[in-house]
């Protein structure tokens, strides 16, 4: 008898602890986090990340990089196009936060936690789809593969901890939800006119160097866009308020010239109460 209750005991510990780990398609233990911990600024177009708060919490974040590494390859190709997407930008997203958090709060920036000979994207720390993963495996041999999403407007989501990144914003991706927000994040991004704007000095476009780390991403056809300047001429009055200047953009007469990046991490740092 004593027997039949201990296993009984430990197949309910097992249903109590298994709903921690199971993969949830709407990434709510993800956007949790995201409510928490990310700080918008006053215009919405950046933001930065409550890293202390994270590490002092780390269950969650646990939680939820399992429930991720629990999905195995078969399940992941039965999804739609849309779910899978999804599912890899937020995986970017989360584990860039614990790439971060294995070194903070002791560096400035990303960068520090790789060195002259090794990029920090290039480390193998996490298991996704069966495989152990870089944040650079994830990136270019699965979302940017040819012949797969081929869609360009991931770069204004997947989010590196730098400064000069889009935003991250408040909100998981979700297969519902992810074109809308995609579009939504370039629309941002090429409004914040720290990042991106019209220079009419030079009669030229000043941009992320995002843009030319991805220019051929941009030259595929994807959502109608053949080039930078179709991308850039369609988002003219994000890029400048000036009405000539956007007549100027939309004729696609104009030099392209890339921004310096900035590196530094995108922390944020609660002020006194």
């Amino acid at each position: 008898m004593m027997h039949i209750i201990q296993s009984f005991g430990i197949v309910f510990s097992i249903l109590l602890i298994q709903p921690l780990y199971a993969f949830d398609h709407q990434h709510e233990l993800w956007h949790s986090i995201l409510q928490e911990n990310v700080h918008m600024s006053p215009d919405g177009l950046a933001s930065r990340v409550d890293y202390q708060n994270i590490k002092n919490k780390p269950v969650h974040l646990q939680h939820y990089l399992q429930s991720l590494s629990s999905v195995k390859e078969h399940d992941f190709q039965k999804w739609s196009k849309n779910k899978q997407k999804a599912f890899l930008i937020n995986a970017y997203n989360a584990f860039t936060i614990q790439l971060v958090l294995t070194r903070y709060p002791d560096i400035e920036s990303i960068k520090d936690i790789g060195s002259f000979f090794s990029s920090p994207w290039k480390k193998k720390f996490f298991l996704l789809l069966n495989k152990k993963r870089s944040l650079d495996d994830l990136e270019h041999k699965i979302l940017r593969r040819k012949g797969i999403y081929n869609d360009p407007f991931i770069h204004a989501a997947l989010v590196c901890a730098s400064t000069s990144c889009p935003a991250l914003i408040k909100t998981a991706y979700t297969d519902k939800t992810i074109e809308k927000l995609l579009l939504d994040n370039m629309q941002k991004f090429l409004s914040d006119k720290s990042r991106n704007h019209y220079n009419s000095a030079t009669q030229s476009l000043e941009v992320s160097k995002i843009f030319d780390w991805y220019e051929e991403d941009f030259n595929q056809g994807y959502r109608g866009i053949f080039s930078l300047h179709d991308l850039f001429s369609r988002y003219s009055k994000e890029l400048s308020n000036d009405r000539n200047e956007q007549k100027l953009i939309r004729s696609k007469k104009f030099e392209i010239d890339y921004l310096d990046y900035d590196w530094s991490l995108n922390n944020y740092k609660a002020g006194p109460d």
